[in-house]
């Protein structure tokens, strides 16, 4: 049988190396803060597994997941960290948390009531985070409630409570008004549960300053060569490249049309190559008539409407010798990064990462314990 590269009709790198350093860059940028990592969503679409492994190995001692689906599975490849969910426990739930050593991040009344039942009945405290809402109306408890739960003894007696945390809504845009805000609220929060340790920073709030970085950050675009910061060059290594196999290279003549829909209209004689991508891996249908990729310094437009399975370049500029099917064009990499793409396609990285499909080659590199 042959080399699964060679059946794959597309590439996808990963640089675990990039990815432990850029988690010692946050780490370096949040001092005397710790920094964790976010590894949901499969690691941002790169593999939890491989991923967690390699920032563990670098001293990274907790992890950040969404579901407890996902933090069973962390929980098989890291058997000695932290886990913290941060959806909290659903009804019923309750038990997986403890049979896995998983953390719950407790983001309403009603989870909070539930945990500490629970905690009860098993006769033990147990632990969790306390998760606040200081402004962005999505998860956490609300201040009112959290003045009246931190009055009530009895309502926490059964939890412990580790980390009281909550998340910025407008950390990319440093001026932002609700920034400030939500810090304020969260000042409040943390001084009704005294030498509870806090975490408000993710990727982009850990470059907004000292203020904002409490006793842990929790970076995960970052981590992924994700740009953290509103101006200026990218801090961050970049950590992946995706490379789409040629499948046919044709000549057109002036008047035809590329694709489904007849978007793009061939206004010379021109040379296509049709590569094996499309929206099924990830590459997003808004990108028609308006993506790129690269061979070499090269850069050679997408044509046409993006479909399932197969996008179209035209690659009239590129020397005949260095095309043929087989070749890779680059639609991710040092020519064109993630952040590049979702300006394309008018989205962000973080959608870029988690849509990447299932049917690339994958390819780690790097990753040995230092």
């Amino acid at each position: 049988m042959s080399d699964p590269a060679q059946r794959a009709g597309a590439l996808l790198t990963v640089d675990l190396d990039a990815v432990v350093a850029n988690w010692r860059r946050c780490q370096a940028v949040a001092q005397p803060a710790r920094c964790a990592a976010v590894v949901k969503a499969d690691a941002y679409g790169l593999g939890m597994a491989p991923v967690a492994r390699v920032l563990a190995e670098a001293g990274c001692a907790r992890f950040f997941v969404a579901t407890i689906d996902e933090g069973i599975g962390l929980r098989e490849v890291l058997p000695d960290r932290e886990i913290l969910v941060l959806n909290g426990p659903l009804p019923g739930t309750e038990a997986d948390f403890l049979e896995h050593r998983l953390i719950p991040v407790l983001n309403a009344p009603g989870q909070l009531a539930g945990w500490a039942a629970f905690a009860a009945a098993a006769g033990r405290k147990l632990p969790a985070a306390l998760h606040v809402d200081t402004g962005m109306a999505r998860l956490g408890v609300e201040l009112y409630d959290l003045w009246r739960l931190a009055a009530d003894t009895a309502a926490l007696a059964a939890i412990e409570v580790i980390l009281v945390m909550s998340h910025l809504a407008c950390a990319d845009t440093p001026g932002h008004r609700l920034n400030h805000g939500q810090l304020s609220i969260f000042h409040t929060a943390r001084s009704l549960f005294p030498g509870v340790e806090g975490s408000l920073a993710a990727s982009s709030g850990l470059f907004l300053g000292a203020d904002w970085l409490a006793d842990w950050v929790r970076p995960g675009a970052a981590l992924y060569g994700l740009q953290p910061t509103a101006a200026g060059p990218n801090p961050m290594l970049p950590v992946v490249r995706l490379e789409a196999k040629v499948l046919q290279l044709r000549d057109v003549d002036a008047g035809d049309t590329v694709g489904y829909g007849a978007t793009h209209s061939i206004t010379k004689d021109t040379r296509l190559a049709t590569v094996a991508a499309g929206y099924a891996d990830g590459i997003f249908r808004s990108l028609g008539n308006r993506g790129c990729g690269h061979l070499g310094e090269i850069e050679v437009p997408l044509v046409g409407r993006v479909s399932m399975d197969l996008i179209v370049f035209d690659v009239t500029e590129v020397p005949a010798d260095r095309l043929q099917p087989g070749a890779v064009i680059e639609l991710l990499g040092p020519h064109h990064t993630v952040d590049d793409m979702a300006k394309a396609a008018g989205t962000i990285g973080y959608e870029v990462l988690t849509a990447l499909g299932n049917r690339y080659h994958r390819r780690y590199l790097g990753g040995a314990a230092p």
